[in-house]
């Protein structure tokens, strides 16, 4: 029996008289590379604002290892495991790499706003732990020596890293990744392809990807689903739904 660690059952999310999600039912094998295809408006980035908590959805359930994510506020699920990168980048572009990747750990810090006031102990070995591990977290992502570059100034390919960098840093179990490839070129494209796989691989992460890039879904996903007008129209292996 596969281990699901998220499963959605019967998600419906209406938009006025629009149903953008209907009835859909979804498994994510732990420790998987999954994809999810389909033309635009097919509900995809709705599927994942769905499990992100960014939307709530209207009917059916959605469980992180078992848990249920309805009507929790997008932290709390975050808290719980799960965090996403976006189809357009959204970095704090005039912080630094390395300020970017200390806000991603923002989840798991324990300072109060009077610790931080009056600078105890406490709050400063919490601020010396979130830096070494920004650190730790620039060095995985390829970006060694560019932390105290703003953010908007780093190339295109190293803004994508950073940003799955930020999203790291609340240390998921679950790794939604919205077009992580759009963009890029050929070569950007198989160094982005590569990390993906070092992230399952390498940190135990569950990989669940929007993509168009159907040489990118061909060749890294081990489970592809298609969407169409918020239905499920087919799922299976790479090379038989190709």
């Amino acid at each position: 029996m596969t281990d699901n660690i998220l499963v959605a059952t019967q998600v419906v999310k209406r938009f006025g008289g629009l149903t953008a999600l209907d009835n859909l039912d979804y498994e994510l094998p732990r420790q998987s590379i999954s994809s999810i295809i389909g033309p635009n408006g097919a509900g995809k980035t709705t599927f994942f604002n769905c499990f992100t908590g960014f939307y709530k959805f209207d009917e059916g359930d959605i469980r992180l290892e078992g848990y249920s994510l309805k009507g929790l506020e997008s932290y709390k699920i975050t808290r719980r495991g799960i965090a996403r990168t976006f189809q357009n980048i959204r970095l704090f572009n005039n912080m630094t790499a390395i300020e970017n990747l200390m806000v991603g750990q923002e989840s798991h810090l324990h300072s109060s706003w009077v610790g931080v006031i009056l600078g105890t102990p406490e709050m400063r070995q919490e601020e010396q732990m979130t830096q070494s591990e920004a650190n730790r977290l620039l060095n995985f992502v390829g970006l060694r020596g560019k932390g105290d570059m703003l953010a908007m100034n780093l190339p295109y390919g190293d803004q994508r890293r950073l940003e799955i960098g930020r999203a790291l840093g609340s240390k998921p179990k679950v790794l939604l990744l919205d077009e992580p490839t759009a963009g890029m070129n050929p070569a950007e494209t198989e160094q982005t392809t590569q990390f993906i796989r070092l992230l399952r691989d390498e940190l135990g992460i569950t990989v669940l990807l929007i993509e168009h890039d159907m040489r990118v879904v061909m060749g890294i996903s081990e489970k592809v689903t298609v969407l169409d007008y918020g239905k499920k129209i087919a799922e299976g292996l790479p090379e038989e739904i190709q």
